[in-house]
């Protein structure tokens, strides 16, 4: 398979950054290393930084009210919040560093896109019966999920993605006979920098299939988030007809159950290093004196996306 390309937005980023590092570079002498002084001015990183949120833009976001997540469900959009359908989640997807695929229905994105994002996909498999709910045996899971995972990791290094290794679960396995939502958190590492990700997975058992539900968020935003996400998944529902509840005799049932729901999130882990996390990895490929020249950037950057795109509203 040949190396996939790196999205629009991405090359976009990157050729901004270099515009501004080259300029820089131009204005030390033959073999200087960079001055002190050689910072872009904040106009022009405003400018830049205007630049990708625009393009981010194009993708297509709703900011209140329901969002479709295809023809079989919806969600309430809460305040802060931004919604983009099946291509703009699959476009911030690969940003991200992940590979594109069709299956992705919606995306829920804090307005500061730095921050957590909120998966959606569907598998219509059937009507999974929820029969093993009583008996998710943790640490046989994990070990055939590493497992799964070393396997992904090949088409990822076909497509020139960052190989993931799980490390461990953040939260265990457990069932909400209730909602009858299926719930875990992985930990993952980035084998090329170390960076570490949550993957918080969630499964909505429907009537023809399941909704997969991502929640991607660093390890130190997991505790401290998880309640105003499960807040957030109360503004899910199913759309009349696809309800767990409306099973009816006849309909499709699923050829296995809960746990190999759960053994099968292993090989599609999703990385979420966002745009200072891909900028870094660049620079660090052009040496120590790029690095040296882009440090100061970067931390003003942090500071400026807040400014520029706003804070998350409290719920």
């Amino acid at each position: 398979m040949p190396r996939m390309k790196p999205s629009f937005l991405l090359r976009t980023v990157l050729l901004a950054f270099l515009a501004v590092s080259s300029a820089a570079f131009a204005q030390q002498p033959a073999g200087s290393g960079p001055a002190a002084n050689a910072e872009p001015t904040p106009e022009q990183k405003a400018a830049e930084l205007k630049k990708i949120n625009e393009e981010i833009e194009k993708f297509g976001w709703t900011r209140q009210g329901m969002g479709k997540i295809g023809t079989i469900a919806q969600i309430a959009i809460p305040q802060g919040y931004r919604f983009t359908d099946g291509n703009g989640a699959s476009k911030m997807l690969q940003f991200y560093g992940n590979p594109p695929s069709d299956r992705y229905l919606g995306m829920l994105a804090t307005e500061n896109f730095e921050e957590h994002s909120i998966i959606f996909e569907f598998d219509d498999v059937g009507y999974v019966k929820d029969d093993e709910k009583d008996d998710l045996k943790a640490d046989e899971l994990l070990a055939s999920m590493q497992e799964a995972q070393e396997a992904g990791n090949a088409r990822r290094k076909e497509m020139g993605l960052d190989e993931l290794e799980i490390t461990g679960w953040a939260v265990p396995p457990r069932f909400n006979d209730q909602t009858k939502n299926l719930e875990w958190a992985l930990k993952l590492k980035s084998k090329s920098t170390g960076g570490i990700t949550i993957n918080h997975n969630t499964r909505i058992l429907g009537r023809k299939g399941v909704m997969e539900v991502t929640l991607l968020c660093s390890p130190e935003e997991l505790e401290p988030l998880l309640p105003n996400y499960q807040k957030i998944l109360t503004g899910f529902s199913y759309s009349e007809g696809e309800r767990y509840a409306e099973y009816r005799s006849g309909d499709k049932i699923a050829e296995y159950g809960l746990t190999a729901l759960i053994a099968g999130g292993g090989a599609f882990a999703l990385a979420k290093s966002g745009l200072l996390g891909k900028l870094g990895v660049f620079f660090a490929k052009l040496g120590k004196a790029a690095i040296l020249l882009v440090i100061g950037v970067l931390v003003a950057i942090k500071k400026l996306f807040s400014k520029l795109f706003g804070a998350r509203q409290p719920q």
